[in-house]
């Protein structure tokens, strides 16, 4: 599977330590920022992984702030607010862009979706996500709407978990959604927990441990290793789970 190597949009992003005076303080006390200098992203797709609470949100929504987009998520043109609750952390980075521009680009964060939908229902641009309010939709439904209807090509996307509201099957479509649009000139920084998702292969794979970030092999991420245990020894996954033997 090939995909057209037509450069980053955002090669990186630095952490401007210099700044910070406290590294025992949130956010810059998480793994994620206390040893971080730069992060280098791939030119189609980067995958950032980890337990809850290792700061991949976090990090995207500065990522996603400095950049321009609303930080509750939508395009550039987005400016509402319904609860001011991201962290400083955007202050204390800095993006290196890539020589081209994006002529597209989306912030997709689950957590802040319904307010995402609502004010497009209050802006009456329903026509833009498939003609139909989101809010009329399931879940599921009106994050698939937006990837098909507002993801055009030659754009930068930052996803934080689009997998909370889909099934496995529309995960497997999204693959495909990325691919196609990876191909049109596209970019994605993906923050999940899918180990559907991050099988996209034409990708790195940033995971956060308590050391900071490393690169590492799809089949080596904690999600694949603990997902396929589970699958491949459920019997005796639940026996040490439940404590017991019959249930």
């Amino acid at each position: 599977m090939e995909v057209l190597n037509t450069g980053h949009y955002l090669r990186s992003v630095k952490l401007l330590r210099d700044k910070i005076d406290y590294f025992n303080q949130y956010p810059f006390s998480l793994p994620a920022f206390r040893d971080l200098h730069c992060l280098e992203f791939h030119p189609q797709v980067t995958f950032i992984v980890g337990e809850n609470g290792t700061g991949k949100s976090t990090l995207l929504e500065a990522i996603a702030i400095a950049w321009g987009f609303n930080p509750e998520g939508g395009t550039c043109n987005f400016n509402f607010s319904s609860r001011n609750s991201h962290s400083e952390l955007h202050e204390y980075i800095r993006l290196i862009r890539g020589a081209r521009k994006p002529r597209d680009g989306f912030f997709l964060r689950a957590e802040s979706f319904y307010n995402l939908a609502t004010q497009i229902d209050e802006l009456k641009v329903s026509d833009f996500y498939g003609g139909r309010s989101l809010h009329e939709q399931s879940h599921g439904e009106a994050f698939f709407s937006t990837f098909m209807n507002k993801f055009k090509g030659n754009g930068l996307y930052i996803l934080d978990e689009p997998e909370a509201a889909l099934s496995p099957m529309r995960q497997m479509a999204m693959i495909s959604i990325i691919h196609d649009l990876a191909n049109k000139h596209s970019q994605f920084i993906i923050a999940t927990h899918s180990p559907i998702i991050m099988g996209y292969p034409n990708a790195i794979i940033l995971q956060i441990s308590n050391k900071g970030f490393d690169v590492v092999e799809y089949e080596k991420t904690e999600h694949y290793v603990v997902m396929t245990e589970f699958i491949n020894n459920r019997k005796k996954m639940l026996d040490v789970l439940l404590d017991e033997k019959k249930y």
